[in-house]
């Protein structure tokens, strides 16, 4: 199944809370008269002034959670490696894998004959596990012999800072194929919710017309919008 994306939800007015939160170490002024002084242009303009002087704390003041389907544990593995983050995930210990999925790579997909015995041992592996349960063996000691590309499902909460910093490493080509489809999908989603504060994000050949990998993909994204529809 494809990977499935929502932002459940996130910081109102998050483009001003940034700005507020960051001119608030120069004023003499409350946070609320800062806000009540703010209007979309001037807040637009400062948030481009804070990133390029690399201000970027403000931005951890925001956040924005999101649920995900349809993706892998070896996905998962990589994504929890973001520590500035909260994670909830479908737990095996507590959940029958009974009739759970497995994320089928794309290149297994395109190759008949690897499809073929991909999902010969996905479906021993299946079996073994029904067969552990039904002995008497926890399902949290029967997982052990589950696919690494066991569909799960999670909801995570970032904030924007750390977002950004996701966006610029997981969006880039050379990373694994399904994290950054996830990233993707996220970006799509936090743009429509903070257009202001997520305008610029996604790898350094986007964002900065430069790729800044030690290995290159040599293929560098035309454009925001080329990198989003991929």
């Amino acid at each position: 199944m494809p990977i499935e994306v929502e932002l459940i939800a996130s910081t109102p007015d998050a483009a001003r809370i940034v700005a507020a939160a960051a001119k608030i170490c120069y004023s003499p002024s409350g946070a609320v008269d800062i806000l009540d002084g703010l209007d979309t242009d001037k807040t637009v303009s400062f948030l481009k002034m804070l990133r390029k002087s690399g201000h970027l704390s403000p931005f951890e003041h925001v956040s924005f959670t999101f649920a995900a389907e349809g993706i892998s544990r070896v996905a998962t593995h990589q994504l929890v490696r973001h520590r500035l983050a909260s994670y909830s995930q479908q737990s095996q210990r507590y959940v029958s894998m009974s009739g759970q999925t497995c994320i089928v790579p794309p290149s297994v997909l395109k190759n008949n004959k690897a499809y073929e015995l991909f999902m010969k041992q996905v479906e021993e592996s299946w079996n073994c596990y029904k067969e552990l349960v039904d002995l008497g063996i926890s399902k949290e000691d029967a997982r052990f012999v589950l696919p690494h590309g066991t569909e799960t499902r999670l909801v995570l909460t970032m904030n924007a800072r750390e977002l950004n910093h996701f966006f610029s490493l997981r969006l880039c080509k050379r990373s694994q194929w399904e994290i950054r489809e996830l990233a993707r999908k996220m970006l799509i989603l936090a743009r429509e919710a903070a257009p202001e504060i997520f305008d610029l994000a996604g790898p350094s050949c986007v964002v900065e017309g430069v790729c800044k990998e030690v290995h290159s993909c040599n293929e560098p994204y035309e454009n925001m919008e080329k990198m989003l529809s991929e």
